[in-house]
């Protein structure tokens, strides 16, 4: 979402670096890297989809210092390689967009953690629930995980990064409420439209690479 420089405090600075390094180290203790590197599929959906994001992060509406608006992705990069390896494509992608100018360097924590990593973590959670409540038909899977899954996923990046302006006297709240937060819901639409759309297609042609779907669960 485009969090620039000196729109957040020393001490948030800190502690966002903080979270950021805690939740990349769980990130990679979950990725299993021998079946990375053996599956050349497994490598060309993780690079493909850094690259894919890298693109789309690209095209984003501007608002205010901080408030840019863009599809994330996420949730369907998180279904499909795991929410470990769904953080490290998520920040290649960062990665791009820091080269091309869209990002400073500096921020880099910062957006990693409300662009990548919170989505990525909220969507991994509603993808358990769906599993723990073990739904017998599919589109439990494509409605939960893919359309609900990525419109939660934005709305809680979106209210973090709010928290975080708010915090750091970036903005009032009731300008980040008038700018940004009731607008919200509608942005929550088109990120949940793309990624279940791109969910629904996998899951159609391509079950195979949707490496969080288990086929054995649906009649």
């Amino acid at each position: 979402m485009g969090m620039t420089d000196n729109l957040l405090s020393t001490g948030q600075w800190l502690l966002t670096l903080a979270l950021f390094l805690i939740i990349l180290v769980q990130a990679a203790r979950s990725v299993r890297w021998r079946a990375l590197r053996a599956d050349n599929l497994l490598q060309h959906s993780f690079f493909g989809a850094a690259v894919v994001l890298g693109f789309i992060w690209q095209l984003r509406a501007g608002i205010y210092p901080g408030l840019a608006i863009h599809i994330f992705g996420i949730t369907a990069v998180t279904l499909m390689l795991g929410w470990g390896l769904a953080v490290f494509a998520g920040l290649l992608a960062l990665v791009i967009t820091v080269i091309t100018g869209r990002e400073p360097a500096m921020m880099f924590a910062a957006n990693g953690l409300v662009t990548v990593m919170i989505p990525a973590l909220i969507t991994q959670g509603i993808m358990l629930w769906e599993r723990h409540r073990d739904f017998r038909n599919f589109f439990a899977y494509i409605f939960f995980c893919g359309f609900f899954g990525a419109g939660i996923s934005v709305a809680a990046a979106g209210l973090v990064m709010c928290l975080m302006l708010w915090a750091s006297g970036a903005y009032e709240f009731s300008e980040l409420v008038h700018s940004y937060l009731r607008y919200l819901p509608l942005f929550m639409i088109p990120e949940g439209f793309v990624n279940g759309v791109i969910v629904t297609g996998m899951m159609v042609f391509h079950p195979d690479r949707l490496t969080t779907l288990d086929q054995r669960r649906y009649r």
